[in-house]
């Protein structure tokens, strides 16, 4: 996967785990146009390669994404062009057929924390600052913030990040349900690629790819239509090769060698 054509970003690619390093360190990383147009590249090209079985980003440094680039001072947030998307990574990360893990591995500050929010899994850093501090800049909560965090952490919880733009600590980001685990500064990549390795081993493509979209869109589903679409995407991957080699697999002891990808069998009724 070619990467001469991204910027503010790095891209390696090992063993159907692609690590997506946001790269301004000397910045903490903040967040620039370059940065969320490579980032969306990134997400495009992995959701189309089936040799890409998980992603995972990452800041270079000591921080994850410190927010917005202030450098243009009272003219960071100027009026924006008919182009302006709050949302300015496409597409974002749950939109991307395979699961995606956020390795913050320091400070995420405003957008930085948003995109992270898109994100499947979320590894934070002890000791790092978080905050949706959006409001106590003049502008508000980006990136899909309003959809993705009530649904993570509940509208009160939402209501008290959103809405005072007030910091918190790993611990009680965990608690909240903002982070799926924090640990040390060091152990934040390590931790968040254990996991992408096994799920690049153990779970089959297409089923994790049908599960993660179903997860997506569940707010907006009714009970009925939940079970109406997890029954039709059973019938979609039951008695194919995966459900078979799955068990298979599971009885003899043995790492499964899965064949079905999300790009060639996506089902086309979804």
């Amino acid at each position: 996967m070619r990467s001469d054509d991204l910027q503010d970003l790095e891209l390696r690619v090992e063993d159907g785990v692609a690590v997506a390093t946001l790269n301004r360190p000397e910045r903490r990383n903040a967040f620039t146009g370059a940065m969320g147009a490579s980032l969306g590249r990134v997400y495009e090209r992995c959701d189309q390669d089936d040799t890409v079985r998980v992603i995972v980003v990452t800041g270079a440094g000591d921080a994850f994404c410190a927010g917005a680039d202030l450098s243009p001072a009272g003219d960071t947030f100027a009026a924006p062009t008919r182009e302006f998307r709050s949302s300015p990574v496409s597409p974002p990360a749950f939109d991307v057929r395979k699961p995606v893990i956020a390795a913050v591995n320091g400070h995420a500050i405003g957008i930085g924390l948003s995109l992270a929010m898109q994100c499947d899994l979320r590894v934070f850093a002890e000791g790092a600052k978080y905050g949706f501090v959006h409001v106590r800049r003049g502008v508000i909560p980006d990136a899909h913030s309003h959809w993705t965090v009530p649904r993570a952490i509940g509208f009160a919880r939402a209501a008290d990040l959103l809405l005072t733009g007030r910091h918190v600590g790993a611990d009680e980001a965990v608690t909240m349900g903002l982070a799926s685990q924090a640990v040390p500064p060091p152990e934040v990549l390590p931790t968040a690629l254990a996991i992408a390795r096994d799920l690049a081993v153990h779970t089959a493509p297409l089923s994790v790819a049908i599960s993660k979209a179903l997860l997506w869109s569940s707010p907006a589903l009714s009970a009925a239509d939940a079970d109406r679409l997890e029954t039709a995407m059973h019938r979609h991957v039951m008695g194919r090769a995966d459900a078979r080699e799955g068990v298979v697999a599971y009885l003899e002891r043995r790492d499964p060698r899965w064949s079905l990808s999300p790009t060639r069998d996506w089902p086309t009724d979804w």
